[in-house]
Order: structure tokens, then sequence, then C-alpha cells
């Protein structure tokens, strides 16, 4: 049997999913998020334009049973507009910063999606019959004269080419200050909370107008502030259990059972600083830019800029494993500070059995750990990668006076305006979504079998 990164090494089929992936783009055509339902039969991907695209699954040809079905384009829509605050003279991007599925209660799909400041629940449903045989409308829809109808019908459903429709259900607006960083649907399927840099508040699916403040750091004088929230989720099975990140690098896990508002924190989370590694840049490459709870519900998946670490529930005083994503960097902190890039966010993600973990690095390149093995591998989402049956192949990158073999790449060859910021892994199966720019890739493994 083979394990997890041996497969992704050696055998991975590509799908491109823009109809000509390397052809010029706008900001607008930029992927800010990708998020698989809980099925991984839908994948919804959303841009810097505002708009939500959503990927099905193909069934498994009856022709080749073991063949892996494709993703295609299912429904595309407008989530969010550029909007205007008359009060402050700001702008509110109309960016998708994140995407969250429900759990799927009955024929339709429903999802969260959410911009800086307005936060809204679609419903993505099939039609595939149409009534007629109205009797006071006609085929037009139009209301008829009453005096013409001289006999009654019964009306009928008729077959139609299928129709997804996409619907507003809710919008929650107006609660957030700040800029909304992430959203959490709660295991009790009725709640979600959603956080901004200072607060996070809990919201009912079916209460609009109204949300509850469960953390709140923003101090008394702004200029005490010395840490903002960069991340929140909710715990898997524990519907009492929430944990959020900051900027100084520190997790906290939050219990609402101990207090309306939880300004206090039932753990924290913190690997203490090494004085001697300390410099001007420690703070910025501490910052966490995501955390993921484990789908047991026992582990935290973090990511900062360098590193991507496990920790576990039992352990606050260090993580239980550090995995180096792109150590070279460390030499480039001063000119990656000059172009901003020490800013950017990588998000990170489990495999369906939390043994594999994954997260993006420059150049396009992505990175995998295996935890048992402790394996790693680099993977690049490349032009050669998207061709159809493509194979990856693991690259590998020189430090700088490093000593260079053959097909190794130079740290100061990299392209850092080329970076995988988000990336998906399907619930059950070895097929993993990654993000680059404006181009969606989907790597499946095709021994998929061999894998659980």
């Amino acid at each position: 049997m083979l394990s997890p990164i041996q497969v992704l090494c050696s055998d991975i089929t590509t799908l491109s999913l823009e109809p000509e992936p390397f052809a010029s783009y706008t900001e607008a055509d930029i992927i800010s998020t990708v998020e698989f339902n809980h099925t991984g039969e839908l994948l919804a991907t959303g841009d810097k334009g505002g708009r939500v695209v959503i990927f099905q699954r193909e069934p498994e040809s009856k022709i080749e049973p073991f063949s892996q079905g494709e993703y295609n384009v299912y429904s595309t829509f407008q989530s969010h507009e550029p909007e205007f605050d008359y009060l402050k003279s700001l702008e509110i991007e109309e960016k998708i910063n994140k995407i969250r599925w429900l759990p799927q209660q009955n024929a339709a799909h429903f999802l969260l999606s959410t911009n800086d400041k307005t936060i809204k629940l679609w419903k993505v449903s099939e039609r595939d019959k149409r009534p007629e045989g109205y009797n006071l409308k006609d085929e037009e829809g139009r209301i008829k004269d009453m005096s013409t109808v001289t006999s009654l019908q019964v009306p009928v459903l008729k077959p139609m080419d299928l129709m997804v429709e996409v619907s507003p259900r809710r919008v929650f607006a107006n609660a957030h200050t700040y800029h909304v960083n992430s959203i959490s649907v709660n295991s009790d399927y009725e709640t979600y909370m959603s956080a901004d840099d200072l607060r996070i508040n809990l919201w009912h699916l079916d209460i609009t107008d109204r949300s509850f403040n469960i953390v709140d750091i923003k101090p008394a004088n702004m200029e005490d502030l010395t840490e903002v929230i960069t991340a929140a989720e909710f715990h898997p099975h524990h519907c009492n259990l929430f944990v959020y990140s900051s900027s100084k690098g520190t997790l906290r896990l939050c219990d609402m059972r101990e207090a309306a508002l939880c300004d206090k924190h039932s753990k924290l989370f913190e690997e203490p600083e090494d004085p001697s590694a300390r410099s001007f840049f420690s703070e910025i490459i501490s910052s966490v830019s995501d955390v993921k709870f484990s789908h047991s519900g026992r582990y935290l998946l973090t990511r900062d800029y360098l590193t991507a670490k496990v920790w576990d529930l039992n352990m606050e005083s260090k993580p239980l494993e550090t995995y180096q994503v792109h150590d070279y960097l460390r030499s480039k902190l001063c000119s990656l500070y000059e172009n901003d890039c020490i800013f950017d966010k990588f998000e990170c993600a489990w495999n369906g059995s939390d043994s594999v973990i994954m997260t993006g690095a420059y150049n396009n390149f992505f990175r995998m750990f295996d935890r048992n093995t402790k394996r790693d591998v680099t993977l690049e989402a490349s032009r050669e990668s998207s061709k159809p049956r493509a194979v990856l192949k693991p690259r590998r990158v020189c430090a700088a006076g490093g000593k260079r073999r053959k097909d190794d790449i130079s740290v100061d060859s990299l392209d850092f305006t080329k970076k995988i910021l988000h990336t998906a892994w399907h619930p059950n199966e070895n097929i993993i979504a990654i993000a680059a720019t404006n181009n969606l890739y989907i790597f499946q493994d095709k021994l998929n079998s061999e894998m659980h």
C-alpha cells in the first residue's frame, strides 16, 4: 500500500477549470477562497470580483467504473457587489473572503459567503419540471380576462431542461466594524460565527437582525492594541467549543458554557519564543494566518509565514509537530518585507484521515507533509501540470549558497507574484483543489482505492 505522499507524488491527474487558464486576467478574476462541501461532490470558489463559481463532480463512468468523475461548472452567480459606507467614507470591496457550506438537509444546498462586512446565505437548487395549464394565466404568464375562462383544468408538471437556481435566503449585515476574516458553521447546524479583527459574533441562521458578541478584544484605548484576531473556527463535534488565532501567534480555545462573553479563554496555546532567534521580523512571521480543527477534533493545524504546526488540544505548552514550509526564505525576509509579501496569508488543510497536511507557498508551489512517515513533498501547479493526465513531479528549492542539484530551483529565481494562498482537500478522498491566481487546479489520485 502506498503512503499518501507517495501516491500524490507519482500518480495524480490534473484538471484546470479555466477555459483559457493562462490568458490575461484582471484583478477581479483572482480566486480568493476555495471550499468543498461536506460530501465533496460540490466545490465552490469565490473571487475578488464578488463572484461564486460552483463546480459539481460528474458521476463515475459506466464504461470505466473505476474512473474518477471530473468537476465541471455547475453554477455561477454574483454574490456581492461593491458598496460605499457613506458614514465612514469607505469603499467596501466585493471580494469574497470566505465560503462555508452547510450540511445538506434536503435536495437543496446552502452556503454562506462573506466579503469584508456582509454575510449572505444562498440556496442552490435544481429544477427540471415546470407547471403548465394554469386557469388564470396564459402561456406567457399574463393574467387572463376572467370573462374568457369557460372551463377549468388541472395544472400539470412537464419535464424541462435542468436549471440550477441560486437565490439569496438571508443577509446578515451591520454587525462588523472591522473586516470579516472568518466564518464557521457550528456542529449544531443552527448557528455560525463570524470574526473580524477585534470581535467574534454568534449568529442564528434564521435571524438576521441581531447577533451575539462572544469575543471582544478591543481595548478602551486603541493605542493599547497589541494584537488582532486572524482566524476562528468551531470544533467539528462540540458545539460549545471554538478556537481563534491572533497576530501574536497564540491560539485561544473558548467554551461558550462558561460565560456569555468568552473574554477568558479555557486554554491558551503558545510556543515560547527563543530569545536568541528574535529579529525585527519575529512578530510578523509568527502571526497565525489560518487555523483548522482536525476531522477528529483532537488536533489543531495552524499556519504562520514560515511554518505549519499541529497542536494537541491536551498540550498547550508547545506544538506537537512543526513543519518548515519554506525555511529557505529566512534569508529573504528583508526583501519580502519591502514588497509586502511577508504579510501574505497562507491557508492550510487536513486530508480526510488527518494523516497528511497541505499548505501553499510561492512560485505556485504547494507543500504536503505526511504526519506518520514524516516525509514531505513540494509540488507545482503549473502549465505543464494542467495538461490532461499529467503526472506531478516533486520540486526542490535550493537555499541561497547551497549545493544545487539537477532540476533544483534557486531561491533567487522564485516568482513571488505566483502564490498558492488558498487550498482545499476533499473530505473523504485524495482530491485537492489549488487556487493559483485566477486558475483552479484539481489534482486527483487515480489510485484512490489504495488510499483508505
